[in-house]
């Protein structure tokens, strides 16, 4: 194991990652605290290390490094000292979240957090609905009700799942409109934790989008236009006028 085999281990805190190596069993180790603050100047240390010739591992507190965590500083200079950077397949978020996602996500763009203040916020928020692929962001506890209201107010249709509380006691995930979020994440005591939000893209043409043509063929084979239309917009984002249209064209065809 490699926390066993190394002779440091960097960690965006110590403390947690004491807790780990105590559950794991791992022998007693130097720790070394590498975050925000303090990368700059611990960074150039432990290249020093690793060029004398000890090995060291660098974790952080959940999710994996440099994924808006600490780390890309430090992993920059090995880079540029000639120093082997070698990755070991962990806890991903944002992998995690799309393997559970049932919104399509053949392609993403990871933003990571959103800006704390609101102005700033809205604005990212205005781009990222443009964006014609899925959109991935983290989110705070005590941003997540802000973040939801602005989208209700941009974009009340558009779909977004989030997941809390990922691969802990209370994970939770729910996919729908921001309004229905909010309603959930308040009546359910739900605003703690920290956010993984997948963003539906911006829907294309329903004359265009093969997927959307698939999908409501295949409804329209079993629903009324009105059914299929009903539940196609829940699946694929799209207005429900649109889609009545195309679903009494096939129906027409059959």
């Amino acid at each position: 194991m490699v926390l066993e085999s190394v002779a440091i281990i960097a960690a965006e805190d110590t403390r947690h990652s004491g807790v780990l190596l105590a559950q794991i069993g791992a022998p007693k180790k130097k720790m070394v605290a590498l975050h925000d603050h303090n990368e700059n100047q611990v960074g150039s240390k432990i290249v020093a290390a690793l060029t004398g010739g000890s090995d060291v591992a660098l974790i952080s507190d959940a999710g994996t490094p440099l994924l808006s965590d600490p780390g890309f500083d430090l992993v920059r200079r090995c880079w540029e000292a000639g120093i082997e950077v070698v990755p070991i397949p962990g806890p991903s978020a944002v992998l995690a979240a799309l393997s559970v996602c049932p919104l399509p996500t053949r392609q993403f763009y990871f933003e990571g957090f959103l800006p704390a203040k609101s102005g700033p916020r809205k604005s990212r928020l205005q781009e990222l609905l443009e964006f014609p692929f899925a959109v991935i962001f983290f989110e705070t506890p005590h941003r997540i009700e802000s973040c939801l209201s602005e989208l209700c107010g941009l974009a009340p249709e558009r779909r977004l799942m989030i997941g809390r509380e990922m691969t802990k006691r209370h994970e939770t995930y729910r996919c729908d409109t921001p309004e229905l979020l909010l309603q959930f994440l308040r009546s359910e005591d739900q605003l703690r934790g920290e956010f993984v939000c997948i963003l539906q893209a911006k829907p294309v043409s329903v004359s265009t989008d093969e997927d959307v043509q698939r999908t409501m063929q295949i409804l329209c084979k079993e629903l009324s236009p009105t059914q299929a239309a009903r539940l196609g917009a829940q699946l694929c984002g799209h207005n429900k006028a649109e889609l009545y249209a195309l679903a009494v064209q096939f129906s027409q065809k059959r």
